[in-house]
């Protein structure tokens, strides 16, 4: 995939909040390609107690949801945990696992936050500018706002 350059990551957290903030105005809400017809997936997993991380990515036709490719590397994290710039953490070994990758997928999934960030520039709207692809956030953890947590039954919502 192709990677845009918006900015050096040898930066400090102060400077990383600044880079959000300046960003958050360039992301989009207007689907790409919809509906996808190759949806993937990306995550990190942390080697507790060292700086070694693994990233993963999977791709997946839509919606058969039929396994199209696995991808994963080993890299080192070079920037501290801060809350709100889990970005500038774990998207240059995200960014380098995408860049061996030839397709470009129509929708790509991110374990973290979205829009419901402080500064509304979570790591899938920094992957989705950098990536120039359509991105959803899946955070475990909320950084901000409120919400009622959605009934167990399938397709369940709240508002």
């Amino acid at each position: 995939m192709k990677i845009k350059h918006l900015h050096s990551w040898d930066v400090s957290p102060k400077e990383a909040a600044k880079i959000q903030r300046n960003l958050a105005c360039k992301v989009s809400l207007n689907w790409k390609n919809f509906p996808p017809k190759f949806i993937a997936g990306a995550d990190i997993s942390f080697s507790k107690g060292t700086n070694v991380v693994y990233a993963g990515i999977i791709i997946l036709s839509f919606p058969s949801l039929e396994l199209i490719g696995e991808y994963s590397i080993k890299g080192l994290l070079k920037f501290p945990y801060v809350s709100g710039l889990l970005s500038f953490r774990e998207a240059p070994i995200l960014l380098e696992l995408f860049s061996k990758i030839q397709m470009t997928p129509d929708l790509i999934f991110f374990d973290g936050q979205g829009l419901a960030h402080p500064r509304r520039f979570g790591l899938a709207c920094h992957m989705g500018l950098l990536l120039n692809c359509s991105t959803i956030g899946c955070a475990k953890n909320k950084l901000t706002g409120n919400y009622k947590e959605p009934g167990k039954k399938k397709g369940s919502i709240t508002h």
